[in-house]
C-alpha cells in the first residue's frame, strides 16, 4: 500500500480524480492500493525563542539576543493566541496514523514541486514515522490526471531531492535567524515593529533610495540640435549627438549655423527582409510583469489566479523562474499543440533552442497551457486575462506563420560633420502577431534613395533632464531578479541574450524567489512600509522610518549581503556546501550587529534613561526619534535629535552633552552642500544644541 501525503487538499482532491474509485474516509481516501491524506501548507514552524528556554513569560528582552540554536526544532503551527489549532492536531494524527499503519510500505512526497513542498511534507514524515519505509517523491509539472498517472508511476526515491530539501530548510533556517533576532533588536532599540528580513529590507530600501532620487532631483535642462524638414513631402527628423548645458545656448546656435551651411546626402540604404521572433514563455515574474503593466494588476492578485488555474489543471506550475521547456518535454508539449490547433489556432512544433533549453531550468519549465482547456463562461474577468495571456504567448512561440518584416536602414552624411543613421522596420506578414501583442513601436522611415539631398534646418531644442523613475511592479522585478544588473526595461527582449539574467539566478543573485517575491512584496504593503497605486510602488513614511532607523543602527541589510546568502543557499542547493556553513555565515553577520552596541552611533533602547533634563531636571529616555524629557506632559519640549546634519548621534555624545554642556569633537557632519564637517555640539542656557567649530 502507497501512502501519498499531499501538501494540501487541493492538490490531494486532483491526485484522488486522477486515480479514480477511492473512497472517502474521515481525513483520508483510500482503495486497494492507494491512501491519499493531505497537509494544510505547513503544519510546522520553527520553535520561539522562548520555547527553546521554556520561558513563559513570552515578553521580547534584550538578554537573550542574539540567540542561535544548537539544533533547530519544529512545533505543529500555533494561531495568533500562541495555541496549536485543533484541527492542526487532528490532522496531523490522522496523517501519523496511516504513516505507521502495517500495510503502508511506502511513503509518496506528493508537496507541491519546490523547496517549500518537499519540506512542508518531509517535516510531516520526520515527525510521524516511528519506523524506516520506503519514501517516493510525486514530482508534478501540473495537476491534469494524465500528468498525475504518468507521474505515479515514474516516481523516484526521495534522496534525489536531499539537496532541495537542504536548501528549503536551509533557506528556513537563515530567514528565521535574521527575523528572530534583528526583527526583537531593531523593535527594542525604537519601540517601535520593525519588521528586519533577509529580503524584505533590500526591497524596501530599493524603493526608500529611488524615491529619495526621485526627491532629491533638480529639475535642469540642456540643448540639442535637431533637424525637422520635409523632404519629398515627408519630414526627416536628424537629431546631433552634440549636447549644451542650458548656459551654452550660444555655442549651440553657433553650431546650427555650421550645420545649416552644409549639405546633407543619403549615402548608404540598406532594405533587408527578415523574421521577428516572437517572447519567450513567461516565467512567473514576466508574466506578472505583463499584465501589472496593461491591467494594472498587483503581483498578489496575479499569483493567486495563476496558482488557482494550476490546483484546477489548466496552467503548468506557476513558481517557476525560467522561460525555457525540458528537452524531455517535447512530446508532451506536441500532444497540447494538437488540441490548441483545435481551437482554431494555426500552429505548429518547433525543436529550437530558444524554446528547449535545458540549461535555463532550474527546477521548473515556463508556464504553459496543459492538455485541459477551460471554458470561458465558468471563468471570471481576470482568469480570463491571465489565462489568455499564457495561451497567447504559447501559440505565439509556436505559430505556423512567422512574423516576417522589412529592416530598413538609410545613412545620411552632413558634410564633415556628421553621420546620421535611421532606423525602422516594416511587417510584412503578420505570423504571430496575430496572437501576440509586439510592443515595439518601430519608426517608419521617409522614401528616401542614396543620392538623395535631405532639407535640413538645425535649430536648438530645449530638452529636461529626467528624474528618476519609480519603480513599478516590472522595473521592481526586473531588479529583484539581478539587483546588479543595469535597468534595461526598454532593451527589447526577443533580441536579448538572457545567459547573464540565468547564470545571476542559478548563483542565487536574485532577492527573493520566483516562490516567496510576491508574498514579501505583500508583506511589506501590509506593514505599510511601501504601497502599490495602480502599477507604480512608493515609499510610505513607515518604510523610511525602517530604513533609517536600521541604518542608525549600522544593521547593513543591502542587497549585496542578501545575495551572498543567497549564493550560500544555492551551494547548498547544488551539495557544495552544508547547511550548518550557511547557518554559521548568517550568524556571523547577525553577531556583527550586536557588536556595534560599543560605537558612538548606538543610540541605546528604547526608554533607556540616558541623563537628566538640563531644564527641569527629570530623565531624559531615547525614544522614537529623539532623546527627550520625560517631563513632556509638564510641558518641558527637551529634546535631542538622534540626527543632525546627516550623523547619527548615539547616546554616549547625548550623555557627555547632558554632564559637560558640550560634547569632545564630533566628526561626519554633512553640510546643505554635501560637504563634510566638524564641530562639538554646545548645550545653550535655553535648552538648544548650537555648533561649535575648533
Amino acid at each position: 500500500m502507497k501512502l501519498i501525503i499531499a501538501e494540501k487538499p487541493s492538490l490531494a482532491r486532483n491526485i484522488v480524480s486522477a486515480i479514480g474509485n477511492m473512497k472517502r474516509c474521515d481525513g483520508y481516501f483510500e482503495n486497494d492500493n492507494y491512501l491519499v491524506t493531505w497537509a494544510f501548507g505547513h503544519l510546522f514552524t520553527l520553535y520561539d525563542i522562548e520555547d527553546y528556554e521554556n520561558i513563559e513569560d513570552r515578553r521580547w528582552k534584550i538578554d537573550n539576543l542574539p540567540f542561535f540554536p544548537q539544533k533547530f526544532k519544529f512545533n505543529l503551527k500555533k494561531d495568533k493566541n500562541k495555541k496549536i489549532d485543533e484541527g492542526v492536531i487532528k490532522q496531523f494524527n490522522i496523517i501519523k496514523t496511516l504513516i505507521n499503519r502495517e500495510d503502508v510500505d511506502t511513503i509518496v512526497n506528493a508537496g507541491d514541486s519546490d523547496r517549500e513542498g518537499e519540506i512542508i511534507v518531509r517535516l510531516c514524515i520526520n515527525n510521524a514515522l516511528e519506523n524506516d519505509k520506503k519514501k517516493v517523491r510525486l514530482w508534478l509539472p501540473d495537476q491534469t490526471a494524465k500528468t498525475v498517472n504518468e507521474a505515479l508511476n515514474d516516481m523516484k526515491d526521495e534522496k534525489e531531492y536531499d539537496n532541495l530539501a537542504n536548501e528549503g530548510f536551509a533557506r528556513t533556517y537563515v530567514d528565521w535567524l535574521y527575523g528572530v533576532n534583528l526583527t526583537r533588536y531593531a523593535t527594542l532599540k525604537t519601540g517601535t515593529l520593525l519588521r528586519v528580513g533577509r529580503v524584505i529590507v533590500p526591497i524596501v530600501k530599493a524603493i526608500y533610495d529611488r524615491d529619495k532620487q526621485i526627491e532629491e532631483f533638480v529639475p535642469d535642462i540642456y540643448y540639442g540640435i535637431t533637424s525637422n524638414e520635409k523632404t519629398n513631402d515627408q519630414e526627416v527628423e536628424l537629431t546631433s549627438k552634440e549636447k549644451f548645458e542650458k548656459e551654452k545656448l550660444e555655442d549651440a546656435k553657433k553650431l546650427c549655423d555650421i550645420y545649416n551651411k552644409e549639405k546633407a546626402i543619403v549615402i548608404d540604404k540598406k532594405i533587408k527582409k527578415d523574421t521577428l521572433a516572437p517572447g519567450k514563455l513567461y516565467s512567473l515574474t514576466k508574466l506578472q510583469n505583463y499584465l501589472g503593466k496593461k491591467y494594472k494588476m498587483p503581483m498578489d492578485k496575479s499569483l493567486s489566479i495563476v496558482q488557482k488555474l494550476y490546483e484546477e489543471g489548466y496552467l503548468t506550475y506557476p513558481r517557476t523562474n525560467s522561460e525555457y521547456l525540458a528537452t524531455n518535454e517535447k512530446s508532451k508539449i506536441k500532444e497540447i499543440l494538437e488540441i490548441v490547433s483545435k481551437l482554431g489556432y494555426k500552429v505548429r512544433f518547433k525543436d529550437k533552442k530558444t524554446i528547449f533549453d535545458d540549461s535555463k531550468i532550474e527546477s521548473h519549465s515556463a508556464l504553459t497551457p496543459t492538455y485541459k482547456i477551460p471554458k470561458k463562461e465558468n471563468m471570471s474577468e481576470d482568469e480570463i486575462k491571465v489565462y489568455t495571456a499564457v495561451m497567447r504567448r504559447f501559440v505565439a512561440v509556436f505559430a505556423e506563420e512567422d512574423c516576417k518584416i522589412e529592416k530598413t536602414e538609410i545613412k545620411i552624411k552632413l558634410g564633415k560633420k556628421e553621420e546620421f543613421t535611421l532606423k525602422g522596420n516594416v511587417i510584412i506578414e503578420k505570423g504571430w502577431t496575430k496572437y501576440d501583442e509586439y510592443s515595439k513601436n518601430d519608426k517608419v522611415l521617409p522614401n528616401l534613395n542614396i543620392g538623395d539631398t535631405v532639407n535640413i534646418n538645425f535649430t536648438p531644442k530645449e530638452k529636461k533632464k529626467s528624474a528618476p523613475k519609480h519603480y513599478t511592479i516590472e522595473t521592481l522585478n526586473n531588479y529583484l531578479k539581478n539587483p546588479f544588473k543595469e535597468d534595461k526595461a526598454k532593451l527589447n527582449e526577443e533580441d536579448e541574450d538572457d545567459t547573464e539574467e540565468y547564470k545571476a539566478i542559478f548563483e542565487g543573485l536574485e532577492l527573493g524567489t520566483e516562490a516567496t517575491r510576491t508574498g514579501i512584496i505583500n508583506n511589506a504593503i501590509n506593514s505599510k512600509y511601501i504601497e502599490l497605486k495602480k502599477d507604480v510602488y512608493y515609499i510610505l513614511p513607515e518604510g523610511k522610518y525602517l530604513i533609517e532607523s536600521l541604518s542608525n543602527m549600522n544593521i547593513s541589510m543591502d542587497k549585496y549581503k542578501t545575495s551572498e546568502l543567497g549564493k550560500g543557499l544555492k551551494q547548498v542547493y547544488k551539495g557544495t556546501i552544508k547547511i550548518d556553513d550557511v547557518v554559521k555565515l548568517t550568524e556571523d553577520e547577525i553577531k556583527k550587529v550586536f557588536d556595534n552596541n560599543n560605537l558612538d552611533s548606538d543610540t541605546g533602547f528604547y526608554k533607556e534613561v540616558i541623563g537628566k533634563c538640563p531644564l527641569c531636571g527629570k530623565d531624559v529616555v531615547k525614544g522614537k526619534y529623539n532623546y527627550g524629557c520625560t517631563g513632556y506632559k509638564e510641558g518641558c519640549n527637551f529634546k535631542i535629535s538622534m540626527n543632525i546634519c546627516r550623523r547619527v548621534i548615539g547616546k554616549v555624545i547625548a550623555k557627555e552633552i547632558l554632564e559637560n554642556k558640550i560634547s569632545s569633537n564630533i566628526n561626519g557632519f554633512i553640510s546643505k552642500n554635501n560637504k563634510e564637517f566638524s564641530a562639538k555640539l554646545k548645550l545653550e542656557e535655553d535648552g538648544k544644541l548650537s555648533f561649535v567649530f575648533s
